[in-house]
């Protein structure tokens, strides 16, 4: 199997490492730390600018339809720079799941403003108790008349705080471990019973615990089919883990240059 990128993807780390280099100097980091969610949202238009916020999605959705190697690449400038910007969340994370399991309405509604730039995301599953047992969800979401009702709390949501939207997982049925019984819900962030608290995490970036107090959601606030959660949630842990790597090896490229150096 041949890993070596091809000439398109080679132009697009060169394209990324470029502006990058214009515009994210340690300097500069700094600068974007001190806005008001830790981040540049002059960058984030920049980022749309340039096709990085639709770069995995299809092109009837205002996007590049690229896949994983080329998420991955971009990833990898990222990690070079040290970019605080909520790429990771709205463009892999969510991106993922609306990409797998999103009907033609929400992908229609959806992506073009996360690639436009005008929609930030964030994917909230993990919980206080669950210790990244993906399957530990103990956030319900009951019936209500012809939506749902959404309570509980997720923690270190990944730019939770910035988010317009977010994208949590609750329990329809079952008991607390069961693969079974967890649905994804798409909530409007400024939503009444919806409270965030924000933090700087350990690598600088954002993050953000939220509580969920009697949300009401409707029928097409559901994500993928009632119950049928956890398969979409592990596809978005699996590019998750795929795009931090690539993170990872442009974070240790730069250490390694500037100890060379």
């Amino acid at each position: 199997m041949d890993f070596e990128p091809s000439d398109d993807q080679r132009l697009l780390l060169e394209s990324v490492s470029r502006m990058l280099g214009d515009t994210y100097s340690f300097a500069q980091r700094k600068t974007y730390l001190a806005e008001p969610h830790g981040f540049s949202e002059t960058i984030w238009s920049q980022f749309a600018e340039q096709g990085l916020l639709g770069l995995p999605f299809a092109e009837d959705y205002g996007g590049f339809g690229g896949g994983a190697q080329e998420v991955m690449l971009v990833m990898q400038a990222f990690g070079r720079a040290l970019v605080l910007e909520p790429y990771f969340p709205t463009v892999v994370l969510a991106g993922t799941a609306l990409n797998v399991a999103g009907s033609a309405a929400q992908k229609a509604a959806l992506l073009p403003a996360i690639a436009e730039g005008s929609l930030k995301m964030a994917f909230a599953h993990g919980e206080r108790q669950a210790r990244y047992d993906l399957t530990d969800v103990v956030t319900t979401a009951k019936r209500a008349g012809s939506g749902w009702v959404l309570d509980g709390s997720k923690t270190v949501v990944s730019h939770g705080e910035a988010a317009d939207k977010l994208m949590v997982s609750a329990r329809t049925a079952g008991d607390r471990y069961d693969e079974d019984g967890v649905t994804l819900f798409l909530v409007d962030a400024g939503a009444s019973g919806v409270a965030r608290r924000g933090y700087q995490s350990r690598d600088d970036t954002r993050a953000a615990d939220i509580s969920l107090s009697n949300v009401s959601v409707s029928d097409a606030d559901v994500l993928g089919e009632v119950g049928g959660g956890l398969p979409v949630i592990r596809r978005v842990v699996e590019a998750g883990i795929a795009a931090t790597g690539g993170e990872t090896v442009g974070a240790m490229e730069a250490m390694n240059v500037m100890t060379m150096e």
